[in-house]
C-alpha cells in the first residue's frame, strides 16, 4: 500500500480505538462525577514521563537508522523535561518529588520493551503512545481547570502538549519512510492494536484506582 494511504488508514484505525479512551475521559468531567486528586494524578503523570524517557533512551543503542535513534534521543530529553516541569509543580503543591519512588512498570512498559523491529517501536511509542497522551492530557487539563489549577493547565498547555504532538508526528514521518511493505505495514498495524489494548486496560484499572478516567498520559 503507499505510504500516504497507509498513513490514512492507520490513522483511522488508531484514532477509533483511542476514541473510547477519551470518551471515558469526557464522562468523568460531568459535575456528578469523582473529581479525583490533581496532586495524585501528577504524580501518574511523573511516572509515566519517567518510564517513557527510559523506554526511549533503552531503545536507541538497538537502533540502527539514525533518523530513528535521533528521534528516540529527542523523546528521552522531552520527555525528561517534563519530568522536571511535573516535579516543580509537584513541588509548588508541598510534595517533594526527590522522595518520588516511581512504581514498578505495568504491562504497558512491559510490552514496548518487549518490541525488537524499529517499525513497531515507531509505532507503537511515537506514533501510538504519544496519540494517547495528548488526546487525554486534554480531558486531564480540563479536569484541573474545573477544580482551578490553572498553572497544571499551563504547563501542559504551554510546554508539553506540544512536545507530544511534535512526538507523534515524528512517529508518522519515520513510518512513512520505513513501513514500506505489506509485512512491515502489517507489524505497524499489529502494534498499534496491542498497545492501545493494553492501554485500555492500564487506563480503566486506573480509573478505578483513582477515582477519574481524567489520568494524564506521557
Amino acid at each position: 500500500m503507499p505510504a500516504t494511504a497507509f498513513l490514512e488508514e492507520l490513522d483511522a484505525f488508531k484514532d477509533g480505538l483511542i476514541a473510547p479512551l477519551v470518551e471515558a475521559g469526557r464522562s468523568s468531567l460531568s459535575a456528578e462525577a469523582p473529581a479525583g486528586d490533581p496532586a495524585r494524578l501528577l504524580q501518574i503523570a511523573l511516572a509515566n514521563e519517567i518510564n517513557v524517557s527510559e523506554l526511549a533512551a533503552i531503545w536507541m543503542p538497538s537502533t540502527a537508522e539514525l533518523d530513528v535513534k535521533l528521534a528516540f534521543a529527542r523523546q528521552t530529553g522531552d520527555e525528561a523535561s517534563h519530568c522536571q516541569l511535573v516535579a516543580g509543580r509537584l513541588a509548588q503543591l508541598g510534595l517533594d518529588a526527590r522522595s518520588f519512588a516511581a512504581p514498578e512498570r505495568g504491562p504497558l512498559f512491559d510490552y514496548l520493551r518487549s518490541l525488537t523491529t524499529t517499525v513497531e517501536r515507531v509505532a507503537a511509542g511515537l506514533f501510538t503512545l504519544e496519540s494517547v497522551a495528548c488526546a487525554v492530557n486534554e480531558n486531564f487539563m480540563a479536569l484541573c481547570a474545573r477544580l482551578g489549577d490553572h498553572e497544571t493547565v499551563r504547563i501542559y498547555r504551554d510546554c508539553i502538549q506540544p512536545d507530544e504532538r511534535a512526538h507523534q508526528e515524528m512517529g508518522r514521518q519515520l513510518l512513512a519512510r520505513y513501513a514500506t511493505t505489506p509485512e512491515l505495514q502489517q507489524k505497524a498495524r499489529d502494534a498499534v492494536a496491542r498497545t492501545l489494548s493494553v492501554a485500555a486496560g492500564v487506563r480503566a484499572r486506573g480509573a478505578e484506582r483513582f477515582g477519574t478516567a481524567c489520568v494524564p498520559g506521557c
